[in-house]
C-alpha cells in the first residue's frame, strides 16, 4: 500500500466504524468459537447462522465484562504449556509482558502474530498521516532510541518478552524500513543488547554519525529520549572523541554490538570538531534546542507523550526548541486502539482516532455525580457499556476491549473522553488510567490529580530557576493520621523558603472533597515533601531494569507501596518538608 492508499483504506472503515465494528466482533467470534473461555456462555450457540447485529447484542448481554484477574488462570495454563483452546482456537507461541510500572507488577497478556500485524499497519497509517503534514525524504535515517529486553522462556516453552521486544524481532519491524523506505540509524544488536546504557551511547553516536540523514527523532515513550539526551549531556566529549577516531569507548563491552556498530563508523575528525563546537555552545544555554542543533534537518521528534509522560513534555521541549512534538499513537499491550490523524496539534489537544478493524470497542460511560452504580475505585459512576457507534462527544468513559488474542470484555482501566468524530469513528482524548492511586482514609485521587497538584507545586520551582526531574508518592499508613509523601528530584539550587511554599501549593492543591474534609479534622496529616539527590530516579529505572522491565516499556511509577523503591527513596531523601497548608 502506497502511503495514501493506507489512508484510504483508514477513511473508508471510519466511515462505516459502527458496521466495521460488528463485522469485526464476529471475526473474532468465529476464528475463538469453541474455547473455552466463552464455553459456559456461549456454549450452545450457533454463530454461523445468526446475523452479526444479533450476535454482537447475544455477546454483550451473555459474556460478562472480565479484569486481567478472570483471564489468569487460562493464561497461566498456556504458559505451563496447556495447547488447548483456552482463549484462542490457534496455540499461542509467545506472550507478552506489561510494564508493571502502572500497577506495580508485570502481567502477562497474549501476544499472536495479529499484535504484530496490527503494530506494522498503525505505524504505516500514523507515518502516512504525519508526512502529509512534515514530509521526509525517501531513504532518509531515524534516530531510533528503542530496546528490547531480553526473552526468557516459560515451563511450557513460550517466549515471553514485552510487546515491543516481539515486534523489534519480528518480520513485520523487518519489512518496515523497506516499506517506509526510512531506516533506522542503529542495528539489531544495539537494539536488542539488553544494557540499555550501552545501548543509549550506541545509538547516539551512530545518530551523530549519521546526523545529516537523520529525517526525525522518536522512541517509544518521552522518556527515553529525555533520558538518552541527559545521558548526553554527560558522555558528549566521549561520544565526540569516538566520532573523531571511528573507535568505540572501552564503556561499550558487550562483543556482539562492539563488533556492530565499529562495522558501521569510520572515522571523521571533521564532524566530530564540528559537534565538539556546537556541544560547547549548548552547554552555555543549558543544552537548549540540542536537537536541531546536531540534527539540522530533523523535521519533528515523535513519542508517546499523553498521560503518565505529560511530565516530561517541559524537558523535551527544552531539547527540541522550534521543532515541532508529534504525539505518538494509542494503544496498550493488550491492543492498539486509535491514530493521530492530526499530527500538528500540540500534545496537549491531541486526539487518536478509534481503528474499528483492530478490536472490538466498547464504552463504559462514566460521571463524576453519585448516579448510577458507584465504584469503590474512584468518584466515578458507572453506567451499562455501549458500542462505539452510540458514543457522545463530551462524554467520559473506560474502554472494554475484545481482541483477536483471546481477551473478551476485557477493562481496560484507561479513561478517555469523546472530542469529536473522524468520519464516523470516535476521537478519544486520553484522561487517565482509572486505577486510583492515592488513598489514605475517604480521600480518592487518581494518577491525574496527583500530576495536577505536582504541576502547581513545581512552578514555584520554574520561577525560582529550578527544574523538576522526576517525581512519585506514596499513601503513609504507617502512622496515624496517614499522610502523603511526594518525592522530588530537582536540578539546580534553590531556597528552603521555597520548597516549603511547594510542599504547602501541592497539599492545598487537592480538591478531592474526601482529601479536603480529611485534612480540616486532621483525620489526615499533613503533605511532606521529600527530596531526593540527584540520579535517584535513575537507581529506580535500574532496579526496575535489573527485575525484568524494559527501558522501551519503562514509566516512572507516579505511587509506590514497593518496599524497595520506598528504600531506595528514603535512603536518597536529602531535605524534608511539611505542609503547613491547613494548620
Amino acid at each position: 500500500m502506497e502511503p495514501y492508499d493506507i489512508i484510504d483504506w483508514f477513511e473508508n472503515l471510519s466511515e462505516n466504524a459502527g458496521k466495521v465494528q460488528t463485522q469485526t466482533l464476529r471475526r473474532i467470534l468465529e476464528l475463538n468459537h469453541g474455547v473455552q473461555y466463552l464455553q459456559k456462555w456461549l456454549r450452545d450457540i450457533n454463530i454461523q447462522e445468526m446475523d452479526a447485529c444479533s450476535l454482537e447484542s447475544l455477546f454483550t448481554s451473555m459474556v460478562p465484562l472480565a479484569s486481567h484477574a478472570d483471564f489468569e488462570p487460562y493464561i497461566q495454563r498456556i504458559a505451563d504449556g496447556d495447547t488447548g483452546p483456552l482463549l484462542t482456537q490457534q496455540p499461542m507461541a509467545t506472550l507478552s509482558l506489561s510494564s508493571g510500572t502502572t500497577e506495580g507488577r508485570q502481567k502477562y497478556v497474549p501476544f499472536t502474530r495479529h499484535s504484530a500485524q496490527t503494530t506494522l499497519q498503525i505505524l504505516r497509517l500514523a507515518a502516512a498521516y504525519r508526512s502529509r503534514v512534515y514530509p521526509i525524504r525517501d531513504g532518509g535515517r531515524i534516530l531510533e532510541l528503542i530496546y528490547s529486553s531480553k526473552q526468557f522462556k516459560t515451563k511450557g516453552g513460550l517466549a515471553v518478552g514485552t510487546a515491543t521486544t516481539h515486534y523489534y524481532a519480528s518480520e513485520e519491524f523487518k519489512i518496515r524500513q523497506e516499506i517506509t523506505n526510512s531506516f533506522t540509524c542503529s542495528p539489531e544488536e544495539v537494539i536488542s543488547s539488553g544494557d540499555y546504557k550501552q545501548s543509549t551511547y550506541c545509538h547516539l553516536l551512530l545518530g551523530l554519525f549519521f546526523s545529516k540523514e537523520v529525517e526525525f527523532i522518536t522512541s517509544t515513550f518521552a522518556y527515553s529520549i529525555v533520558q538518552a539526551f541527559c545521558a548526553f549531556e554527560e558522555n558528549w566529549e566521549e561520544i565526540c572523541n569516538d566520532l573523531r577516531e571511528g573507535n568505540l569507548s572501552p564503556r561499550i563491552n558487550l562483543p556482539k554490538m562492539r563488533k556492530a556498530v565499529l562495522k558501521i563508523i569510520s572515522p571523521d575528525p571533521c564532524l566530530a570538531s564540528k559537534i565538539e563546537g556546537f556541544c560547547e555552545e549548548l552547554q552555555n544555554r543549558n543544552w537548549a534546542s540540542l536537537i536541531p542543533k546536531l540534527w539540522p534537518n530533523a523535521k519533528y521528534v515523535c513519542s508517546i507523550l499523553t498521560g503518565s509522560m505529560q511530565p516530561y513534555l517541559k524537558k523535551l521541549r527544552h531539547y527540541a526548541g522550534e521543532l515541532p512534538l508529534v504525539s505518538a499513537d494509542y494503544g496498550s499491550t493488550e491492543s492498539w486502539i486509535g491514530v493521530n490523524v492530526d499530527p500538528s496539534l500540540p500534545p496537549e489537544k491531541v486526539t487518536f482516532a478509534v481503528i474499528p478493524s483492530f478490536s472490538y470497542f466498547e464504552f463504559i460511560p462514566l460521571c463524576r455525580q453519585k448516579q448510577g452504580r458507584f465504584s469503590p475505585i474512584d468518584d466515578l459512576a458507572e453506567d451499562e457499556p455501549i458500542p462505539l457507534s452510540q458514543v457522545k462527544v463530551g462524554q467520559e468513559y473506560e474502554i472494554v476491549l475484545t481482541t483477536f488474542t483471546g481477551l473478551y470484555r476485557y477493562r481496560l482501566g484507561d479513561v478517555v473522553e469523546v472530542a469529536g468524530f473522524h468520519k464516523g469513528t470516535p476521537k478519544l482524548n486520553f484522561i487517565c488510567r482509572r486505577k486510583l492511586i492515592l488513598t489514605v482514609n475517604i480521600d480518592k485521587n487518581t494518577e491525574k490529580d496527583l500530576q495536577l497538584v505536582v504541576e502547581r507545586g513545581s512552578q514555584l520551582l520554574s520561577e525560582a530557576g529550578t527544574e523538576l526531574v522526576d517525581f512519585t508518592s506514596h499513601a503513609n499508613v504507617a502512622n496515624q493520621p496517614g499522610n502523603y509523601v511526594i518525592y522530588w528530584e530537582i536540578k539546580g539550587e534553590v531556597e528552603e523558603r521555597v520548597l516549603g511554599e511547594c510542599c504547602s501549593e501541592m497539599d492545598a492543591a487537592f480538591v478531592d472533597h474526601g482529601y479536603v474534609v480529611s485534612r480540616r479534622t486532621n483525620s489526615i496529616g499533613p503533605l511532606e515533601l521529600c527530596i531526593v539527590e540527584r540520579g535517584t530516579f535513575r537507581k529506580i529505572l535500574d532496579y526496575f531494569i535489573a527485575n525484568g522491565a524494559a527501558m522501551s516499556q519503562f514509566k516512572t511509577p507516579r505511587c509506590t507501596g514497593n518496599q524497595v523503591l520506598l528504600k531506595i527513596l528514603n535512603m536518597c531523601t536529602i531535605k524534608r518538608f511539611q505542609s503547613t497548608a491547613y494548620a
